[in-house]
């Protein structure tokens, strides 16, 4: 009880703390006198977050704008009232409105499984229309995207070079590998990028005349040629060990073996499982608990491996079960031969089933 009590009182001084940090971030940043916005890419169905990065001290909540077109007249307004609502990712579906797909969170804003229709400009400020940080978000689609399988000898695409600008591809660092001690698949996520000496100068980017595709900084006259250029996904084979299991004491381990030998299916693996019925003929999506897009995510039926190499959306023309870039499982028109127990790796561990 001593121990536990020096513990809350720890997490305490440190809850403490990172308020305190946060406030002296405030004080070291000034707020820029001339709004520039900061470009930010992501993929559809990913979830994103926007600090407010400055603001004055005596403004204890903000507001977050959010402004499809620059000068639009339309803006919606993002606010929760109190900065503290706490929103569960898993009950969120895809397609639904921003409104109900965003949380703010000691003065950043997060929108989760962010759409293409999310693109545009966010701004961090107050009621009165005061505007302490902007932000160009860029939500590429999935839709089309471009797919190479390494282990078939597919490439990524080259650049795209003309006159004046250029077009390229940026990957993400490669994913771990989605499962262990059987091959598994590692996933690289690549968004689409524009070089040009002619963007906007109101827009701040990492690199100087580099900003992604779908940016406001990109001139009308070459946004059409961007839009050729889908996002890309490059995957490849991976074997990892597993980590090793703590063994149990002798005795404990010969009782544990005989309980085992008296279930039903002692070759199963012992993850929490959560048992499932669905009408024939009805379309069924499964999501692996705890798993974002950019997790590394794998789907095994009983002990069939579900490789993306083929069960990712759109390898074949007609397919009935696939994976998509979100990481769910899709089992379109149900039928008696789908019945079984779907399990779930995420980030190499196999963490959840799924009996159908």
């Amino acid at each position: 009880l001593l121990g536990a009590a020096v513990l809350l009182c720890l997490v305490d001084v440190l809850d403490a703390f990172a308020i305190e940090e946060k406030g002296d971030v405030f004080k070291r940043m000034a707020c820029p006198a001339f709004l520039m916005f900061d470009n930010a890419a992501y993929l559809a169905d990913m979830t994103f977050e926007l600090p407010c990065n400055c603001k004055p001290e005596e403004v204890s909540s903000v507001i977050w704008y959010f402004q499809r077109n620059m000068g639009s007249h339309e803006t919606t307004v993002l606010t929760d009232f109190a900065g503290t609502v706490v929103v569960d990712s898993g009950h969120i579906h895809t397609g639904s409105h921003m409104l109900k797909r965003f949380s703010i969170r000691m003065f950043s804003l997060i929108v989760f499984r962010a759409q293409v229709t999310d693109s545009g400009h966010y701004l961090c400020g107050t009621k009165k229309g005061d505007f302490f940080y902007g932000y160009d978000v860029d939500v590429q689609p999935t839709k089309k995207i471009m797919v190479a399988f390494l282990d078939r000898g597919q490439n990524v695409r080259d650049d795209d070079t003309k006159k004046l600008f250029s077009l390229f591809t940026t990957f993400w660092d490669w994913t771990r590998c989605d499962r262990c001690g059987v091959r598994g698949e590692q996933r690289r996520i690549g968004l689409c990028y524009m070089q040009s000496a002619q963007l906007h100068p109101r827009y701040r980017t990492a690199v100087p005349n580099v900003t992604s595709c779908g940016s406001r900084a990109v001139p009308p006259h070459f946004q059409r040629r961007s839009h050729l250029r889908r996002p890309e996904v490059a995957i490849r084979s991976c074997l990892t060990p597993c980590l090793k299991e703590e063994v149990p004491e002798e005795g404990v381990q010969a009782i544990s073996n005989i309980i085992s030998k008296l279930g039903e299916k002692p070759w199963l693996p012992r993850v929490p499982t959560q048992f499932h019925k669905q009408p024939i003929g009805s379309d069924l999506i499964i999501a692996c608990p705890g798993a974002r897009p950019e997790h590394a995510v794998a789907w095994d039926k009983d002990s069939i491996r579900l490789y993306r190499s083929r069960y990712l959306v759109g390898v074949n023309r007609s397919m009935r079960v696939f994976i998509d870039h979100g990481n769910h499982l899709h089992i379109q028109r149900v039928r008696v031969n789908d019945g079984g127990t779907y399990f779930c790796w995420r980030e190499g561990e196999m963490v959840a089933g799924f009996r159908l």
